[in-house]
């Protein structure tokens, strides 16, 4: 288990956060959220020992393997996928290496040490399930996406965003005591994303992870750790409880602060109007001194939470943006997509989606004009604006500028537009406008290069993966200002929260074929199963043949089904009861914890009778959770 508590850090005069306290415990899945800057990696690299906290401490106990995934590429290794990935298993590869040593030894004629060495290192090799190792790497490795043949191909020919998928392969099979993951979903395509949700689910370790994909929160975590305002608050539950809780405490906050602002204004009157009667000496002093002891009610700024923007009124397009025909488009003779027939039409939010590789990149292309079909025709609309989002906009930025010097660059001539204004509704007000984009984190630089390309008018909005590196309140900054925008939208993503609330038709790219879908339909969007099959050939159909099951159940197994599944929603129900109740009680201790307390013995009696009902309630509810477990066994 790693615990730290009492953690501060601040960067200069500026104070990042403190008082953190943070428990990872095996079976613990924990998201921390936040803004850009707030100070979550620098947390993160705190809890992995690579930066030290100002004051505060964390427990790490000697033996305890820690995991971590970071944003940044880490180095390329010369190795082949396969080796690359099975270098994570640790000491069951170094078994492995000691048994091909072992076996080396005996061929040159085995004596009785060797032997006895083998056939100890070959029985522990089996207890680790060695010989199950490449078999599950492979399992890993089709989840993320790798087809078996790419195994044997090198490191260094792939692309950034695949090379971070080894990293992912190898950790998820090293299997650490306590898994950290910074944005795990930014290189993953939705099937990958929907196999790695599956799979963390299962997670009998601690996890730790940073993400903005409220569905993959949803899926993975049963608690989130909101780290806003220098203070990290902990919540019991998913995205949805999260978002729930969020806002009861900050109405509680608000209520409470301005109960608090009451009293203070009432004390400042008394103080005022008796601060020179004699006779009211030793009560205003009193007052005074309660006035500085007090400890006023933090409230976050619901700013950091939400923040607006729009866009320019664009010039009208034609009515059909694009039409394709009968299309093949491919590279040096080797095609991607075949018998493309789409048409694009005015007004459009489309979601183009697919497993990485499939062809999404291509298809934008050639409605983009960037490349031609070898087959079948293409029409491309009139007066169409375009302007296009990719991830690399970012790093053409130059770092000596100011953001707003940076942003200005993309409106030669303002006119009566102020661009400061207009700059910090993309979360650069005052002051921050005037960083420089060299100290901006890379959440910051990608909403900065959002703010350059929506400044100006279009009415083709074309965005590849906009949301990577966004925070969650950045993320619905943009999800405001798409659901806003007047033109024609392509966007391709892997945030299905995203999707769901911006598009209103799917293009799925996927084995070299093109499908439209009408609306947004979740058998599409996130189809269950796919994470191990990503680029194996679907099923022909007849046309107008529905897709069918596998295999029909039995009426008796569809009851027995019904009742897993009511009993696994009850113990789900159960197990955030029992967890809210150990919160309850670690609450209570805390306050017991304050010696400023004991002055006020029937405050101490109360708190105490309180901590022994959380905790009877705490234990009934575990009993109840292993009551409902066992029957589900």
């Amino acid at each position: 288990m790693l615990t730290a508590s009492n953690l501060a850090k601040a960067h200069g005069p500026r104070t990042l956060f403190s008082g953190v306290t943070l428990q990872l415990a095996p079976g613990r899945r924990v998201a921390l959220v936040g803004g850009n800057g707030v100070g979550k990696t620098t947390l993160v690299e705190i809890l992995m020992g690579d930066q030290v906290a100002d004051s505060g401490e964390v427990h790490r106990p000697k033996d305890l393997r820690i995991g971590y995934l970071p944003q940044e590429l880490p180095g390329v290794s010369d190795g082949t996928v396969l080796e690359e990935v099975l270098a994570g298993a640790g000491p069951v590869r170094e078994l492995a290496d000691e048994l091909h040593r072992l076996e080396a030894a005996m061929a040159d004629g085995p004596d009785e040490a060797t032997l006895a060495a083998y056939g100890e290192a070959q029985s522990r090799f089996e207890q680790l399930g060695g010989y199950a190792l490449e078999a599950e790497a492979h399992r890993v490795m089709a989840g993320l996406g790798f087809a078996p043949e790419d195994g044997d191909r090198g490191v260094r020919e792939l692309s950034g965003g695949w090379r971070m998928r080894v990293s992912l392969a190898r950790l998820l099979l090293s299997d650490p005591d306590v898994l950290i993951l910074d944005e795990p979903t930014n290189h993953l395509d939705l099937d990958s994303i929907a196999w790695l949700g599956e799979h963390l689910q299962k997670w009998s370790g601690a996890l730790l992870f940073v993400s903005h994909d409220r569905d993959f929160i949803d899926d993975v975590a049963n608690r989130v750790v909101e780290l806003i305002g220098g203070t990290a608050t902990e919540y019991v539950g998913g995205f949805a409880e999260f978002v729930v809780a969020r806002e009861e405490r900050l109405a509680q906050l608000e209520a409470a602060a301005r109960q608090q602002d009451r009293q203070i204004a009432h004390v400042e009157r008394f103080v005022e109007r008796f601060r020179y009667k004699a006779t009211k000496a030793r009560q205003v002093q009193s007052r005074i001194k309660t006035l500085e002891k007090l400890e006023r009610i933090a409230v976050p700024d619901r700013r950091q939470l939400v923040a607006r923007f729009g866009f320019p009124e664009p010039q009208r397009s034609s009515r059909v943006i694009a039409e394709l025909e009968s299309v093949d488009v491919g590279y040096d003779d080797t095609p991607v997509l075949r018998d493309v027939n789409l048409v694009i039409e005015r007004g459009r939010r489309l979601a183009l989606i697919g497993p990485n590789g499939g062809g999404k990149t291509t298809l934008v292309r050639l409605l983009l004009g960037d490349l031609e079909p070898t087959a079948g025709t293409i029409t491309r609309g009139s007066n169409v604006d375009t302007a296009v989002f990719v991830q690399d906009q970012t790093e053409a930025m130059d770092p000596a500028r100011t953001a707003y010097q940076e942003f200005a660059t993309a409106v030669p001539d303002p006119g009566s537009r102020n661009l400061r204004t207009f700059l910090g509704s993309f979360g650069f007000p005052g002051e921050a406008a005037d960083r420089l984009v060299g100290d901006l984190s890379g959440g910051e630089r990608t909403r900065l290069a959002l703010g350059k390309l929506m400044v100006n008018p279009v009415n083709l909005l074309v965005l590849d993966e906009p949301t990577n590196h966004l925070d969650l309140p950045s993320c619905d900054v943009l999800e405001d200002a798409l659901t806003a925008y007047p033109g024609t939208m392509l966007l391709v993503t892997h945030d299905r929260h995203l999707v769901r609330s911006v598009a209103d038709g799917l293009i799925e790219v996927r084995d070299g074929r093109v499908r439209f879908h009408e609306g947004v339909d979740e058998d599409v969007l996130a189809p269950r199963g796919t994470g191990t099959t990503t680029r194996r050939p679907e099923p022909k159909r007849t046309s107008g043949q529905k897709a069918r099951p596998a295999a029909v159940p039995s009426p008796a197994g569809k009851s027995s089904g019904a009742g897993q599944h009511e009993a696994r929603k009850q113990l789900a129900k159960v197990e955030r009861q029992w967890e809210k109740a150990e919160a309850r009680v670690a609450e209570l201790a805390a306050q017991l914890g304050d010696p400023d307390i004991y002055d006020d013995h029937q405050r101490v009696r109360q708190l105490a009778d309180e901590h022994d009902e959380a905790k009877e309630s705490a234990a009934r509810w575990l009993t109840e959770w292993e009551r409902v477990s066992a029957r589900l066994e």
